[in-house]
């Protein structure tokens, strides 16, 4: 089967290691000259990931016959739409399905049409006086979130990254300026506190199978401080559930997104198909969403993929055929660690090299996925985002850990990476956060 890959971070390197274990023939399309994914190609190609025809062109000519759409960008481009017209199965939604995670007003429109459980106060304004207004009339602490697409670092909150209202003001009035897709909007939300977990599923439309649960890392810097980032790194538990969650919270998030599933298919007319991530907020009153994306998560892809028992080829045709059925996964630990450029984020530096003995990294019995990395020549170098992503797998938590500590370990200083991930010390303050807020 030759299947076709769109994207170029660790997600897709991820995705790409588990098709070929699938023994696909691959054929991709990079935004940048990714080396992990080059080497499992038959073919690729080096361009604009949303420009449909050059995408669609280079599926045909390779005539692939089913497509997995990594990052969001494409799908909200609807390059699912274009391939599928063109005869091309996807296993990933098509652009109006793709709404409930690039515009975040239709997700909150979408859960309080169909009484979602989960839903949270919110406010949605495209008039930036109105939105500053609104601030000026309440004592509450909110979330302020650009309606459109942002790579997952558009997010301020009151109280923690803005100070006072005149901030808040100014953070309203600069994603505003910044024009965020078609119509300049923002949605305002309710601040909730917990802790977060992701839960994905794969689904036809109809069947929905879930992935083991994990949390992802955000905050740059050990200790859970620091800006936001895509994320630097995630972990999975031994029995696919997380420490601090509750059988009950667990049916209840699963709830939601099958509810959102079925919701979607009523409003727009079809199944959506592919896999959906759910970011919960596990509150006092049970979990809330945060977020929907329409995609695996990155770094969460890395851990699920790796766990991933079936073959994913049959699970992608399975999803876009519509016959969905059984999907498992390994009954192990995983960690994942992004390594980054020194002064990610915010002054991440460019160029530098990147050197690691891969073998000797995949001899720990680690794996390494490459991500915000190009080719110069025979050098791999840094493009200022995340560089690469290290897992380890064991039988508990603190095995993987210890894994993917050793295997981030042997790779160049030009790379920094959070060593706190995973550890014993920062899942037993998650347990007692999960304690105090249940209280």
């Amino acid at each position: 089967m030759k299947v076709l890959l769109v994207g170029s971070s660790g997600r897709e390197h991820a995705i790409a290691e588990a098709l070929k274990r699938s023994g696909v023939e691959l054929y991709s399309v990079l935004s940048n000259r990714n080396p992990g994914i080059i080497r499992l190609s038959e073919s690729y190609k080096v361009c604009d990931i949303c420009d449909t025809d050059v995408v669609s062109a280079f599926a045909e000519k390779k005539d692939v016959s089913l497509a997995i759409i990594g990052p969001e960008a494409p799908l909200s481009a609807g390059v699912v739409d274009v391939l599928e017209a063109k005869g091309i199965r996807c296993a990933s939604p098509k652009k109006s399905l793709a709404l409930i995670e690039t515009d975040k007003a239709f997700c909150r429109d979408l859960m309080a049409k169909y009484g979602i459980n989960g839903n949270i106060e919110f406010h949605t304004f495209i008039d930036k006086q109105e939105a500053c207004d609104f601030i000026d009339s309440t004592d509450k602490e909110y979330v302020i979130k650009p309606a459109g697409l942002t790579g997952g670092k558009g997010v301020k909150i009151m109280g923690e990254h803005l100070k006072d209202k005149d901030e808040t003001k100014e953070c309203i009035k600069e994603i505003f300026d910044m024009r965020i897709g078609s119509v300049p909007k923002i949605v305002i939300e309710e601040r909730l506190v917990g802790e977060e977990v992701t839960l994905q599923v794969f689904t036809d439309g109809k069947t929905v199978i879930p992935m083991p649960l994990v949390q992802d890392h955000k905050r740059a810097f050990e200790g859970d401080i620091g800006p936001n980032t895509g994320g630097m790194g995630s972990y999975s538990d031994k029995g696919h559930m997380l420490p601090f969650i509750d059988k009950q919270d667990y049916d209840t998030a699963l709830g939601i997104i099958k509810d959102t599933i079925l919701a979607l298919d009523k409003e727009k007319g079809f199944p959506y198909k592919g896999v959906l991530y759910g970011q919960f907020m596990l509150t006092k009153e049970g979990p809330k969403v945060i977020e929907f994306n329409a995609r695996f998560g990155d770094p969460e892809a890395m851990n699920v993929l790796s766990l991933l028992k079936s073959d994913l080829a049959d699970v992608l045709k399975a999803i876009a055929k519509g016959t969905l059925e059984e999907v498992n996964f390994l009954d192990k630990a995983s960690v994942c660690k992004y390594l980054v450029p020194e002064g990610y984020p915010s002054s991440p530096k460019k160029g530098a090299g990147v050197n690691f003995d891969e073998k000797a990294v995949n001899d720990l019995g680690a794996s390494v996925f490459y991500a915000a990395v190009d080719k110069n020549g025979k050098r791999v170098v840094t493009t200022g985002s995340r560089s690469l992503a290290v897992v380890g797998l064991g039988e508990n938590l603190a095995e993987a850990e210890r894994i993917a500590e050793q295997a981030a370990s042997m790779i160049n200083n030009n790379l920094v990476h959070r060593k706190d991930i995973g550890t014993k010390e920062l899942i037993d303050k998650k347990i007692t956060h999960m304690r105090e807020v249940k209280k």
